[in-house]
């Protein structure tokens, strides 16, 4: 299942916007604290959102999302407070957007750079999933509840494509609030519930067992 270019961009931008203000909204005490990424702080996570994302401005497309990388785009923003880190992102934000906006629906199917995903849309949505995902953990650190935007359904729909590219189905999830996503085939079996538990579960945040899930 594919996300429309105009529902991606424009809800990419929305998160973006989203994720400034979660950024602004954070005292020091919760800056600080660890998150469920291993290693990271909630700071660390805003600042891999934000390096990723003035990697991207810059067509630092190689090695995106690996290790190294990531570890670069958090250490060279090692130290700053929550504005200084909102700042920047607005920026890059103001910068990138009118670029984005202006892609047609050829440039929208054309390969990504670098040969991270198959097309230039799916690199996209990658990026729309990875804010969402990220500003969920920073708020589970925070003592925030998830907030259900359209990056929730997103996600989902981003998820089960990373699932059937790895083999996982045939299946169909049929979870709460959301249409029926199929994976593979769809069919197989059907995964219910709560769509942020299994974005939780597909990510490896949660036990799949809370979804009658097994490790796969």
């Amino acid at each position: 299942m594919t996300l429309p270019r105009e529902e991606v961009v424009g809800g990419f931008l929305d998160e973006l916007g989203r994720f400034e203000a979660l950024v602004r909204s954070l005292d020091e005490g919760a800056w600080e604290r660890p998150s469920r990424c291993a290693g990271w702080r909630v700071a660390d996570v805003a600042a891999h959102v934000t390096g990723q994302l003035a990697d991207v401005n810059a067509g630092r497309f190689e090695g995106l999302g690996t290790p190294e990388v990531t570890e670069r785009e958090v250490a060279e923003r090692r130290g700053r407070t929550p504005a200084q880190l909102a700042d920047e992102l607005h920026g890059l934000v103001a910068a990138g957007a009118a670029t984005l906006v202006a892609l047609d629906d050829e440039a929208w199917k054309s390969p990504a750079p670098a040969g991270i995903l198959p097309t230039l849309g799916d690199g996209v949505e990658a990026l729309w999933y990875d804010a969402w995902l990220h500003a969920d953990d920073m708020r589970a650190a925070a003592g925030l509840p998830p907030e259900r935007s359209p990056g929730l359904r997103a996600s989902v729909i981003h998820l089960a494509a990373l699932l059937e590219a790895g083999g996982w189905g045939p299946a169909t999830l049929a979870l709460d609030g959301v249409e029926e996503v199929p994976v593979g085939s769809g069919g197989g079996r059907r995964v219910t519930g709560d769509p942020h538990q299994f974005v939780l579960v597909a990510t490896g945040r949660a036990d799949p067992a809370t979804l009658g899930l097994d490790e796969t």
